[in-house]
């Protein structure tokens, strides 16, 4: 999850002490000051979900003041100074700067009441210290996650402030500074807004979770489980590579910790069965990126959705299911069509685990596991409650693991429960470390979503409206150029909430003026998945970055690789915009949401068939326009009653399926060895 970060966070320093420098500021001091805060933040998080009762805000304004304090104390120990002298100033100034930038986060809360008795006529100190809050939160996000965001809100601030000077179509009647420091830092519409709220009660217990999976060697156990499905079939690596990100996906939502975890294995071994190197790069770029689309977490995009829409976090996964379900086996298809392309086989049985004792070697990782989709599913517990419960249940199992590992290996139980409180400790600082990142970017997000609801959200959607001339089409596709391009310098969750803050609404208003029922939660997860498919984009494209160092491809190329095979991702949000069978609206029972599975699913593998050029073999240029009309068919058959004059969308997917059918026959016929047919 943590993926909704664009790069992991920079390690905690723990060790590796500067002899050079001496003072109270030396750099051991500052190392184990870091893993101590990192680690008080995770048992704070951790109190606040089992035991500790504290009002909202009052979390909020912890959670921001831990994730900055690490953020400029881990930049302070990072700085190599040339001069011994130097060192010792710059240390000290991070050092201060931390303080000063934790102190101005919990401002809100020392003098809550005070704040709330002078709503509107803030004093002179509440103004100095929003504009430090301000101030050391865009250069916090700077450094943890790139400028582009700080960039981005800085505009906004100026907007707000100078909108009224604009040309007549932009001009926005503008604020005080008063009423905007206000608004952004001493209330709950900006900073310290849903997203950080979601980030503070949610998403840190997520990443947590993950973090201790991982440590645990549940990432590495899932990639082996996947060779011993995949490893043996035609193109086995790639298809191992796509389940393994699927697996890890579900607990990291993170796009580049999915692509480094389960590409150093299945890279090579895609390069070894005769994928090029640019391809295996691509392949798992595209396999990790759709681990962000995959429920539970979804990168932390689920549980804000419904923090925004108001609505129960499990609706959001159940709309989420079937696109992210269609997305994964769009790119399975697209790794066995590239598998035929090339004539490979898989890999040899014997190279590759054994299933039964691969599974049995793991099964303790899927108690947690099973807990957390049990609690979450079954029992109806909140996503705060359940992962809880569930991070308590991995305890046990981490406790229960090392305690066997030491019975087995004939050594004392005390050094095994040794071994394992020390994993817990290293899982609990590797947590919030991956957490700083999400933390700063919700914070930031907060500044725009807070100028929004200023007043400008109204002239965005009226902007939008001119632009695309009521176009839903043209409105559609600009939301999705922008999402791509914001993304690419900003985590997901971040393009997500910037967008979705200014184009969801006037998504749904344009919809319908065109005579367009658009659900909000469709247009949010709309603007969700173009944030996504920014991971892939060049020229930044970090996840491209990171496959391609693994394959040894050109970045460039491996981005570009990438986007071809996420076309497939790329429909499906044009495609339930209108059809909201895809998000199961209105479906319900198990039955009806398998046939729209199995009937969405054709027309996906009919788009990748059109799209990769290849069916059974090489398509024949009149074959693409007969794979893209089942596409039609199968995911849009409402634009298509009309033509069948039928109530029913039975007709048209059964004329879809026949048509694909017939390209089939054809493309059998052509490739039989006895006849010449076609």
């Amino acid at each position: 999850m943590s993926e909704s970060v664009h790069t992991p966070a920079a390690p905690l320093p723990l060790h590796d002490a500067d002899p050079l420098l001496s003072g109270p500021f030396r750099i051991e001091d500052q190392g184990l000051l870091i893993a101590g805060v990192a680690l008080c933040w995770s048992l704070f998080q951790l109190s606040i979900a089992g035991f500790l009762l504290l009002d909202s805000l009052v979390i909020r304004a912890i959670h921001l003041a831990f994730a900055m304090v690490l953020i400029f104390l881990v930049a302070g120990r990072e700085r190599k100074p040339a001069r011994v002298a130097e060192a010792r100033i710059i240390s000290s100034a991070y050092f201060f700067t931390a303080i000063i930038a934790g102190i101005a986060a919990l401002y809100i809360v020392l003098d809550y009441h005070g704040i709330s008795r002078r709503q509107g006529d803030p004093l002179p100190r509440d103004l100095v210290c929003g504009v430090i809050l301000i101030i050391a939160l865009l250069e916090a996000a700077r450094r943890s996650i790139g400028a582009v965001l700080p960039i981005i809100a800085i505009m906004f601030l100026l907007y707000a402030l100078y909108g009224r000077y604009m040309p007549e179509i932009l001009a926005f009647k503008g604020v005080s500074l008063t009423r905007l420091l206000g608004q952004l830092t001493m209330s709950t519409e900006g900073i310290y807004g849903v997203p950080l709220d979601v980030s503070a009660n949610i998403v840190f217990l997520f990443v947590l979770f993950g973090a201790m999976l991982e440590r645990a060697g549940a990432g590495a156990y899932f990639i082996r489980l996947a060779l011993s499905l995949m490893g043996g079939f035609k193109g086995g690596p790639a298809k191992a590579a796509i389940l393994g990100s699927a697996m890890t996906g579900m607990i990291s939502g993170s796009s580049i910790a999915n692509v480094v975890t389960t590409g150093t294995f299945t890279i090579p071994l895609m390069k070894k069965v005769g994928y090029p190197a640019t391809k295996a790069a691509a392949i798992e770029v595209a396999a990790g990126i759709d681990g962000q689309l995959m429920p539970p977490i979804m990168g932390a995009a689920a549980f804000i959705i419904a923090e925004y829409l108001n609505i129960p976090y499990m609706a959001v996964v159940k709309a989420a299911l079937i696109p992210a379900l269609l997305s994964y086996g769009g790119l399975f298809y697209i790794t066995h069509l590239e598998a035929c392309k090339l004539g490979m086989v898989g890999i040899s049985r014997a190279e590759l685990p054994v299933f039964g004792r691969t599974f049995v070697s793991g099964i303790f990782y899927w108690i947690p596991i099973a807990e957390l989709l049990f609690e979450l599913v079954y029992l109806g517990r909140s996503p705060q409650a359940a992962v809880f419960r569930a991070i308590a249940a991995l305890v046990a199992v981490i406790l229960a693991q090392h305690c066997v590992q030491a019975y087995t290996a004939r050594t004392s139980i005390i050094q095994g429960l040794r071994a394992a409180g020390a994993m817990i400790l290293e899982s609990l600082i590797m947590g919030a470390r991956n957490m700083v990142g999400v933390a700063v970017a919700t914070a930031c997000a907060g500044i725009i979503v807070g100028v929004v609801t200023l007043g400008l959200g109204g002239l965005v959607a009226e902007v939008i409206d001119e632009i695309s001339n009521g176009n839903i089409y043209i409105m559609l596709t600009a939301t999705a150029f922008a999402s791509v391009i914001i993304g690419m310098g900003i985590p997901t969750t971040a393009t997500y909430i910037v967008v979705a803050a200014l184009t969801a609404p006037a998504i749904v208003t344009v919809g319908a003026e065109n005579g367009f029922v658009v659900p909000m939660l469709a247009a949010h997860l709309f603007c969700f998945y173009f944030g996504v498919l920014a991971d892939d984009t060049p020229p930044v494209g970090l996840a491209s970055f990171a496959a391609s160092a693994i394959a040894g491809s050109p970045p460039i190329a491996t981005g570009m690789q990438g986007l071809r095979y996420h076309i497939r991702t790329a429909i499906l949000p044009f495609m339930f915009i209108f059809n909201h069978e895809l998000l199961l609206i209105g479906v319900n029972g198990i039955l009806p949401a398998v046939w729209v599975f199995i009937t969405a699913g054709i027309g996906v593998l009919a788009f990748v068939s059109a799209t990769q050029g290849w069916f059974r073999t090489a398509n024949k240029w009149y074959e693409i326009p007969l794979l893209l009309f089942v596409t039609l068919c199968m995911l849009r058959p409402d634009a298509l009653q009309s033509w069948f004059a039928s109530p029913s969308r039975t007709p048209i997917f059964l004329a879809g399926a026949s048509l694909y059918a017939c390209v089939y026959l054809m493309q059998y016929l052509r490739t039989r060895p006895d006849t010449d047919v076609l």
